[in-house]
């Protein structure tokens, strides 16, 4: 059954707490963009995606999602212990020695709901787009998702990757991109301005459409139904959501120093005050 609203709310705050608890306890991670996809991996996997019960790496007819910006395992990690793929105890875990949890997902792990290692940015939209065709040599009507950073877009691969999609007709594809404006080093516009990414990827050919609340849960799921509605017309789509990093807890928001930086004692106790726990602590 599909999450409603409060439910999706409640585990989001939950989510945010495992992110800055697993990161504190390593000293070691990254919350910033990890916190501002929380709510649209949790709508993604409790509201959105048609999931069978357990894990197997084919995906056969079931929707499959790929998470090209790796770095925010905090997030993907939680969102899949809390959907069943994995004990949530094991977030306990998160980049210890011999951990299937590692810093960035890893598939040699054997870690349930992981089917690319991305460590390296640039490589999920290639991946995915291998993926979305064998459905369709399948016949397997369901659909691949996909998450990006907007300054992982300043990586080549993903260009190469975006004029294929459009040129061979793969339209039961959706790629989110994070548009948060930030990566590790500043702005995305003072590393290295991409201008529109509208403009871009609709001269590449593809369908794009926006969810400027992309924090905002009913947001996401208008935004996401939407796109699921355009896709099997030929063309691949594009989400623009736009979030912002350390959503949540207000001295990680509208800056890009928590992008890798973990809160140190005072600052976790501020953060989690900020979230009180609903569905339980690992």
């Amino acid at each position: 059954m599909k999450a409603n609203t409060q439910q999706l709310q409640d585990l989001t705050i939950q989510v945010r707490r495992d992110i800055l608890r697993m990161v504190h306890a390593v000293n070691s991670g990254h919350p910033g963009g990890s916190l501002g996809c929380t709510e649209f991996l949790v709508t993604l996997y409790q509201n959105l995606m048609t999931r069978k019960e357990g894990f197997d790496m084919d995906g056969i007819n079931e929707d499959v999602f790929f998470l090209s910006n790796g770095h925010i395992s905090p997030v993907f990690y939680s969102v899949l212990a809390r959907s069943g793929y994995f004990p949530v105890s094991e977030l306990a875990t998160f980049r210890h020695l011999n951990s299937r949890l590692q810093g960035h997902p890893t598939t040699h792990e054997g870690l349930p709901g992981v089917r690319m290692a991305s460590g390296s940015l640039g490589q999920g939209l290639s991946v995915a787009l291998g993926t979305a065709q064998v459905k369709k040599l399948n016949n397997d009507p369901t659909l691949v998702y996909t998450l990006h950073g907007d300054g992982e877009l300043q990586e080549g691969q993903n260009w190469e990757a975006i004029m294929y999609a459009s040129a061979k007709n793969v339209d039961n594809l959706i790629a989110t991109v994070d548009v948060n404006g930030k990566q590790i080093d500043g702005s995305t516009d003072e590393v290295l301005a991409m201008g529109s990414l509208r403009a871009k990827f609709e001269a590449f050919g593809w369908d794009v459409l926006e969810i400027k609340e992309g924090n905002n849960i009913e947001a996401i799921i208008a935004g996401m139904t939407e796109a699921k509605a355009k896709t099997g017309k030929g063309k691949p789509v594009c989400v623009l959501l736009y979030t912002e990093m350390g959503n949540g807890v207000d001295f990680m928001m509208h800056t890009h120093a928590w992008h890798g930086k973990a809160p140190n004692d005072e600052q976790l106790a501020s953060a989690l005050a900020q979230n009180p726990e609903t569905l339980g602590d690992y």
